[in-house]
């Protein structure tokens, strides 16, 4: 039954209009997943631009044919948002507002990716500014210091969540005493609720479309799922050794699927609607080998697909593997396809992109049996950000350029 419901919505995925905005962290419903599809490619694509940018390991997002980049501008103590048109590559606008010195180790530029909600675009700088600009010129409407508001520490490298905007608020981890979560007004960034008291993650948080609505996120010590409105609806107790997880908690079937770099994956059923919160949902399997880092698994029918690495400085290596969603099991894996980080990215027609952190894009058919590349290409330099895929193009970003490549012939 859960196989016949994967397909049925994959198939209605693949009848959805070939283009689509890809407004946010891991794109429209926040899972990785796109409504296009992607032919394998048999010369290398074409790119369209190139645009130079500051240092950042935020990725690009794409919203009514404009490109928009965050960025730390080279020299400065600043946080930077930079708007392009989406098929030529023309600036339309760059603005930015300074912001506390920090320099830590791996990039000294924001690893929050924006959210674009109509016309404003919410940024998460790496010291805790929160900010909101205007899609069109650039403005800043309101910003806020969240570390310094809610009394939360920064992280070893640096506020990392990207923002989601739900309704009427944009939510953001912010790690701070009874405010792990806060909701802000969108149009005002005043305070709509706080939530837990969780110290915060290097992850960002998803929504699951039940009823209710839950927003879900890998705190620093719990899979936590709030209402919209900042009412907890259940816990699974999760921490990681080093406090350095990075992933989005992934819905498979009536699973819920959480990683880590160091305490590994589990996997645990979705509590039903109307829930209480002092009930832990069942664990169904753990696997603590399958330990992700800096990319989100993603479901492909009962499949997922997944970057499992370690925190190593020396000799870093990941590897890409087919995971049984139902048991945690490995059916294969491919070692060596980088050293800390690759982006998984789900087609309409269930293909899977891959970003590897040295700038290969490589296109492959899901198959439980074996690996199977359909199509590779060098698209950019080394980078840890996400691309995002929208009218045919993927949008890259490495730590000099923002690049346009299409893919449709």
């Amino acid at each position: 039954m859960f196989r016949t419901l994967v397909t049925f919505a994959l198939t209605l995925a693949a009848g959805v209009a070939n283009a689509a905005d890809w407004p946010q962290f891991l794109g429209p419903t926040r899972d990785g997943v796109s409504t296009e599809t992607v032919a394998p490619w048999t010369a290398p694509p074409k790119v369209l631009w190139r645009q130079p940018l500051g240092e950042a390991h935020s990725s690009p997002v794409v919203a009514g044919g404009v490109v928009y980049a965050f960025f730390k501008p080279a020299g400065k103590n600043e946080d930077a948002l930079a708007a392009f048109k989406a098929d030529t590559g023309d600036k339309l606008w760059q603005k930015s507002y300074a912001r506390t010195a920090f320099t830590p180790l791996f990039g000294v530029g924001p690893r929050g990716t924006p959210a674009v909600d109509g016309s404003r675009v919410y940024t998460l700088g790496n010291t805790g500014v929160l900010a909101c600009w205007d899609a069109k010129t650039g403005d800043v409407a309101w910003k806020v210091d969240t570390l310094a508001d809610f009394g939360a520490k920064n992280l070893f490298f640096g506020v990392s969540t990207s923002p989601i905007v739900v309704d009427d608020t944009v939510v953001v981890m912010v790690g701070g005493p009874e405010a792990g979560v806060v909701g802000f007004e969108k149009l005002t960034g005043k305070v709509s609720w706080k939530a837990t008291g969780d110290p915060s993650s290097y992850a960002g948080p998803t929504l699951l479309t039940t009823e209710p609505k839950q927003l879900v996120t890998l705190t620093g010590t719990h899979v936590r799922s709030l209402t919209p409105d900042g009412k907890l609806l259940w816990s699974f107790p999760f921490k990681d050794g080093l406090n350095e997880s990075s992933t989005t908690p992934v819905r498979v079937g009536d699973l819920v699927v959480a990683s880590s770099v160091t305490a590994g994956s589990v996997a645990f059923k979705l509590p039903a609607a109307g829930a209480d919160v002092a009930v832990t949902p069942e664990r169904v399997w753990s696997n603590k080998a399958l330990t992700c880092y800096f990319s989100t698994p993603v479901p492909v029918g009962a499949d997922l697909y997944m970057i499992n690495g370690q925190a190593s400085l020396v000799n870093a290596s990941i590897t890409l593997r087919c995971v049984d969603s139902l048991t945690g099991k490995p059916r294969w894996e491919l070692p060596k396809v980088g050293k800390y980080h690759a982006a998984l990215l789900r087609t309409a027609d269930a293909k899977l992109l891959m970003l590897d952190d040295l700038g290969n894009l490589k296109l492959i058919q899901p198959d439980p049996t074996g690996y199977k590349e359909l199509a590779t290409a060098k698209v950019c330099g080394e980078t840890w950000a996400h691309p995002a895929l929208a009218d045919g193009v993927v949008y890259v970003r490495d730590d000099k350029e923002l690049i346009a490549v299409k893919l449709a012939p």
